[in-house]
């Protein structure tokens, strides 16, 4: 038995995207894709809330139940929501295909609810030596982010919890 979910990222510039979850076991596969982003890399990461009434910023931070530091997505010391980066092509498209072992769709590590947010910027992964390395990995504002339709009933985002048998 797998569970699955669907979210649907929209943003402001012109910034959107679908990405699908996939739990089996311990692991939560995403696939997907993000149009309308600049080229390069940009961080990627679930955020704390599913709240979107002042657009991306009411997702609060990222979604870090164990209070650690930012990281990359294979490193020990990481939020749950570090996804680390897209990368964006040069038509402003990335294609998006992580296996994580963090994120679950149910129990205290559940992202339904919370938020997806694809930010400006390439994430430092927390190696920066920024200020804001080892909290945000300096990435920047917040393009675009999709939420938990089913849980907060706001029209501009869809995630939507199913299971397969």
């Amino acid at each position: 038995m797998s569970l699955k979910a669907v979210c649907v990222l929209k943003g402001d510039a012109g910034v959107s995207g679908t990405l699908h979850f996939e739990q089996a076991g311990d692991v939560v596969k995403v696939t997907g894709s993000v149009e309308g982003l600049a080229p390069g890399k940009h961080g990627f990461h679930v955020h704390e809330f599913g709240d979107n009434t002042n657009g991306c910023v009411s997702a609060g931070a990222h979604f870090n139940p164990c209070k650690r530091t930012h990281g990359a997505p294979d490193d020990e010391e990481r939020h749950v929501g570090d996804l680390g980066n897209v990368e964006a092509d040069a038509s402003g498209r990335a294609g998006v295909e992580i296996t994580d072992k963090l994120i679950n769709l149910t129990g205290p590590n559940s992202i339904i609810g919370r938020s997806l947010v694809v930010h400006a910027d390439t994430d430092d992964l927390g190696r920066g030596g920024h200020e804001l390395s080892k909290t945000t990995g300096n990435a920047g504002g917040r393009l675009a982010c999709g939420l938990d339709l089913q849980k907060t009933m706001i029209p501009s985002l869809t995630f939507d919890e199913t299971v397969d048998k």
